[in-house]
């Protein structure tokens, strides 16, 4: 047996909220994982943690990125604690798999890749949508040369993502909230996966249309790219209509859902109220439910639609559907085994093998940079020029 094959990652994780509870199936049933410690401010988060994977837990990052025994720190804290704790983690030599966004600020992306290279580990942003497999199968059909040059991607998705449980701060567009900052990254990272990942501009509106929830609820954008393909983004967190409907009625995470079931939800009278509902069902509290049940198909971020010379190609959950002289086929995926293993073998590939990782440093970096932008053009009307583009490999 290989050493590759006989190696398991030794991850830290950095924050049991919600970004961490989405991966955990993964992390969970992956061979190639062991879960060996964790840090959260959170009392009974780090009781169910030390309980149920007999793992040392701490209440501070310095604590959890110093730990020998962690090969790969997993930050899946709130947005504005990426950048410093990512910088804490790789000067401790960990390796880094940061949740999405990579950072606030372009300068924080920039620094913690030139902290990452200096200090020799291995940096993979995700999990984004651009990992699922009918993605990654698009791009394979793509890169065949069967169908053509991509000339046109049309990405959109409507869900009730607005009136989730939220913390403050996620209702609150300067510290990092609204559909830009935590929707657009998926979106961004799948067309410019599949359309070459040089975008030349950005010209896009934003809507905030509940003064309950005061940031931005949905956002349309245009993305030109330095090789003539064109992208247009939609989506909308309002609640009404829901897209899932194009997929099927399977949901992002892979599994069935009930028709219609994107709503409206009541948002509490106090904040605090608010985030304490929201601290409750995260890993650890008292109304906290795994999801146990299988997923029957790949995860997907809504519909896109890739326009070639020769063909249309659509990414659904168990494949990607080929539009072709009047034809219509579906290029069949198998059901995943495990939820986003896309995501461990890219980290796997990096952190043992050395093989340098496609969403890296410089790519969240870009994405980030097509994030930004659509929040400066939605406001000055304006469209915005890029220049820290990076081509898909």
């Amino acid at each position: 047996m290989s050493q590759a094959a006989q190696r398991r990652l030794r991850i830290g994780v950095l924050g049991l909220g919600r970004a961490f509870t989405v991966m955990l199936p993964t992390f969970a049933r992956d061979p190639r994982i062991a879960l060996v410690a964790a840090a959260d401010p959170r009392a009974d988060a780090r009781a169910r943690f030390a309980q149920e994977f007999s793992s040392r837990v701490y209440d501070n990052a310095e604590a959890l990125c110093s730990d020998p025994e962690v090969d790969v720190v997993y930050i899946a804290t709130p947005h504005q604690y990426h950048a410093s704790q990512a910088l804490l983690a790789a000067k401790n030599g960990k390796h880094l798999l940061v949740e999405k966004p990579m950072a606030l600020t372009l300068d924080d992306c920039l620094a913690l890749t030139e902290a990452a290279r200096s200090a020799g580990v291995q940096l993979v942003v995700g999990h984004s949508h651009s990992f699922d497999a009918p993605i990654a199968r698009a791009r394979e059909l793509i890169q065949s040369g069967e169908f053509g040059a991509v000339r046109m991607i049309t990405a959109f998705n409507y869900t009730d993502y607005l009136y989730r449980l939220r913390r403050p701060e996620e209702l609150d567009s300067a510290a990092g909230g609204g559909a830009i900052w935590n929707q657009a990254a998926h979106q961004v990272d799948i067309v410019r996966l599949i359309g070459g990942g040089l975008v030349k501009s950005v010209h896009a509106a934003s809507g905030a249309w509940d003064r309950a929830r005061p940031t931005e609820g949905a956002y349309g954008a245009l993305l030109r790219f330095e090789n003539g393909c064109f992208a247009t983004l939609s989506y909308s967190g309002y609640g009404n209509f829901d897209s899932d409907e194009f997929q099927n009625w399977i949901g992002e995470m892979g599994r069935p859902k009930r028709p219609n079931s994107a709503r409206k939800v009541q948002p509490f009278l106090r904040p605090a109220e608010e985030a304490a509902a929201k601290n409750a069902r995260n890993y650890g509290g008292p109304d906290y439910q795994l999801a146990t049940d299988a997923p029957v198909a790949h995860q997907h971020f809504g519909t896109i639609v890739v326009s070639c010379d020769g063909a249309d190609l659509r990414p659904v959950p168990n494949g990607v559907v080929i539009y072709k002289n009047g034809e219509r086929r579906l290029d069949e995926l198998v059901p995943p085994i495990i939820p986003r293993r896309e995501v461990v073998d890219e980290l796997t590939a990096a952190v043992i093998s050395g093989q340098k990782p496609l969403h890296d440093g410089q790519w969240a970096a870009a994405t980030l940079e097509v994030c930004l932008a659509m929040l400066e053009s939605s406001h000055t009307g304006r469209e915005v020029a890029l220049k820290h583009q990076v081509a898909s490999a």
